[in-house]
């Protein structure tokens, strides 16, 4: 029996990443702040930057959790204190955590913020669940490597909310424990560091060819098994990626809703879904894969030597207005295309248009057959038959 609705968690790097995330469907995102959070590479956001994203996604009735969840070091700690009681005031709803000492501070002093174990933890067995839910942890985010019966033994024999990663890149090594990228670049990847070395070609010593030697996991995507992981009774489905692409976002948190909204309107339509699918598919330059949800993971989850990852040119451009009185879309290109192709407008509320462009003009409306310049503005003759919102898009049709 189903008692809630499942929450759709998605990353921010920054606060457009985070409006957009909301916007085309997410009910709560996740973000770090200038410190202490484990994508040092993200613009991130500073105090003012966190007080506004509360405040927007309050204003829709969403939530918001901030990342605390590096591997905290005594010259990590100073200042800690101050910046959590900074960060409460500012509104956010709960806390990513993994370190005991800030668990027990955040558990204490602030009860009304929920403290969320994170992945960092690689958390794999119930009894830690138990462990950590007697310390005051409302959720826990469970490690990838976490399968689907195992889920249900600890959703059933501990009762605490669990959140589960359900989309974009997997680690080669353990949720939170890897070393490699210390080693060779010396960046702290559990310190925010993370070079990604697991993607690197390497030489192979013995080797006096040019072949090189290469290792990664195909990204996560469980788009397929939505049913399965709410009927367990997962509480949050969490989608990896604070530095990807505006884009990629808006696809991937909007096709989550719709096959999530699918479900519990109790949707028959399988090409629906498959549509949806195949839209998961063509964002991301990656193979996916479900890995451990309901079988050990093997090395037809892993990439090696001779795979590519090759971007393809989809994502066409964001849209800056449409004149509904001329009939006129406005764009700023992003891709190259031309008179005759196939796109497809989409809107954080869900609607899509399909067309053939048959009239586009430069910005001073003179007539042109090819778009090839990114962050040109382009316009485009077409009768859109809804309205266009802020951060609508337009694609190739997939």
């Amino acid at each position: 029996m189903i008692n809630k609705r499942i929450e759709l968690l998605a990353p921010a790097g920054d606060l457009e990443r985070l409006k957009v995330n909301l916007l085309y469907g997410a009910d709560a995102v996740y973000f770090g702040g200038k410190k202490y959070s484990l994508r040092a590479n993200a613009s991130n956001f500073g105090i003012e930057e966190i007080k506004e994203a509360c405040e927007f996604a309050h204003k829709l009735n969403k939530k918001v959790y901030l990342t605390l969840n590096i591997v905290f070091h005594d010259e990590d700690l100073e200042g800690l204190e101050e910046y959590i009681d900074e960060v409460v005031k500012c509104g956010i709803d709960a806390f990513i955590i993994s370190d005991p000492f800030i668990i027990s501070y955040i558990v204490k002093k602030y009860p009304n913020v929920e403290a969320h174990l994170s992945t960092q933890n690689s958390t794999t067995n119930k009894d830690t669940v138990r462990f950590f839910k007697e310390q005051g942890i409302k959720r826990v985010v469970l490690a990838r490597e976490v399968s689907l019966p195992e889920m249900k033994e600890i959703i059933d024999e501990v009762g605490v909310d669990v959140e589960v990663f359900v989309h974009g890149a997997m680690c080669t090594f353990y949720s939170g424990r890897c070393c490699l990228s210390n080693y060779v670049t010396n960046r702290d990847s559990n310190r925010g560091g993370c070079a990604q070395v697991c993607r690197f070609a390497y030489n192979l010593e013995e080797d006096d060819s040019d072949v090189k030697f290469t290792m990664a996991t195909k990204d996560l995507n469980l788009s397929r098994h939505i049913k399965e992981l709410i009927d367990v009774g997962v509480t949050s489905l969490k989608v990896e990626g604070r530095m990807r692409s505006l884009y990629y976002l808006a696809t991937v948190i909007g096709t989550y809703r719709k096959i999530i909204d699918f479900y519990y309107g109790n949707g028959k339509n399988d090409e629906y879904l498959e549509e949806q699918y195949h839209i998961l598919d063509r964002v991301a330059n990656r193979e996916t894969s479900s890995h451990y949800l309901n079988k050990r993971a093997d090395h037809t989850d892993q990439y090696y030597t001779g795979r590519q990852e090759l971007s393809n040119q989809d994502f066409l451009g964001l849209i800056d207005s449409y004149d509904e009185e001329k009939k006129i879309l406005t764009l700023y290109e992003r891709n190259y295309f031309k008179v005759g192709d196939e796109v497809e407008i989409f809107t954080p509320s869900g609607n899509t248009y399909t067309f053939t462009i048959d009239k586009m003009y430069n910005e001073d409306m003179e007539t042109i057959d090819v778009a090839r310049h990114p962050e040109e503005i382009i316009k485009i003759a077409v009768n859109i038959p809804f309205a266009i919102e802020p951060y609508s898009m337009m694609r190739i049709k997939v």
